[in-house]
């Protein structure tokens, strides 16, 4: 189980930095990331990634989601959480990004099929001691699997 979230993770990053050039990445990187290949998102399937801090650190992060034009929804809903070693919840919050306008326009240029997001998530993340932290990202939408949906990361600015 290990080597297929390993594995799924590099297929992620491949995916985001070659196919999508929707965005430009900035110095942090991609530090959590999902492909969908089957365009679909299970309610509790939660897209984690467990990181080793060695000093204080502090994240400014984004969420990075590629969106396929047949997405049904005008808005995009997660819950983003940060656990510690012992698997205790330091942060959690919920988020709703809305993807389009009042009149059902997307608030992103479609190209080749996909729309790109950049959602700012958290600013001034601070991990004041060092340690192993699980950034979560999880599926709130209403509807199970959630589909139409490519990709999705958590981006270091």
């Amino acid at each position: 189980m290990e080597s297929m979230k390993r594995y799924l993770l590099i297929l992620g990053v491949l995916v985001l930095t070659g196919v999508c050039s929707c965005h430009s990445r900035q110095d942090g990187g991609v530090l959590v990331a999902r492909a969908f290949p089957t365009m679909s998102w299970e309610r509790f399937d939660y897209v984690e990634e467990t990181l080793t801090v060695e000093k204080p650190t502090t994240y400014d992060l984004d969420l990075d989601v590629v969106f396929d034009e047949k997405y049904d929804f005008d808005y995009f809903s997660t819950v983003f959480t940060v656990f510690d070693a012992s698997g205790r919840p330091l942060r959690s919050k919920n988020y709703k990004f809305t993807v389009k306008d009042r009149d059902g326009s997307w608030k992103s240029e479609l190209k080749d099929g996909t729309l790109c997001f950049r959602f700012p998530l958290n600013s001034q993340l601070s991990l004041n001691e060092p340690g192993t932290y699980t950034f979560q990202l999880e599926n709130r939408m209403p509807i199970t699997p959630l589909t139409g949906i490519r990709e999705i990361s958590i981006v270091s600015k």
